[in-house]
């Protein structure tokens, strides 16, 4: 994986807007979806062992969406025409974000910038970083849909590191706590009205 700043990717900009999710409200998240700081250290362990398998789960992940008409459409333009340079633009972000979320402590620079992935799936910002014509917003529903397969498909690569299977189911379960805690986040902005 590449050391260089994905263009687009603006972890810690100060230009973002803060989160209205406060750090409070994150600790309650994590509470519910029982994230510990054990989930925090096998994050981290988990990125020992992924981080030089990004490309390849990458592979994985585009390979899935690309077989899916329905989710390939989110990258394409609103006739139905996959937008290639728009795929290869978020691909590393999308590495950058395994990264993010095996190292990056959860606090208010972390949160912001989930605020600013979660925009970026609706009308608010959709197509805006990468300045193409695509469909206007991700459906909130393969939002969730996809904790799934982004969770499943990482646990074969979590066992390359020759650790145990009780580490391995660690790794994973942590893996799995946090990508529903970014989801869950992600969902605000397609809620109105205090719902």
């Amino acid at each position: 994986m590449s050391t260089s700043v994905p263009p687009g990717y603006q972890y810690g900009d100060s230009a973002l807007p803060l989160s209205p999710v406060t750090v409070d409200d994150l600790e309650k998240l994590k509470a519910s979806v029982l994230f510990t700081e054990a989930d925090e250290a096998a994050l981290r362990q988990a990125w020992s062992v992924l981080k030089d398998q990004v490309e390849s789960i990458l592979d994985v992940w585009y390979g899935f969406v690309g077989s899916h008409e329905h989710l390939v459409a989110y990258f394409s333009t609103p006739e139905g025409q996959p937008i290639g340079a728009y795929l290869d633009a978020v691909r590393p972000r999308f590495g950058k974000w395994i990264e993010d979320t095996c190292t990056r402590p959860y606090d208010t620079t972390w949160l912001t910038y989930q605020d600013e992935i979660a925009l970026r799936h609706t009308p608010a910002k959709k197509n805006q970083t990468d300045h193409v014509e695509s469909v206007p917003n991700v459906a909130m529903r393969y939002l969730v849909a996809f904790i799934y397969p982004i969770t499943a498909t990482v646990r074969p690569f979590l066992t390359a590191g020759g650790h145990s299977e009780d580490e391995v189911e660690a790794m994973h379960q942590a893996w799995f706590k946090a990508v529903t805690l970014q989801v869950a986040l992600w969902t605000r902005p397609y809620v109105s009205h205090g719902w």
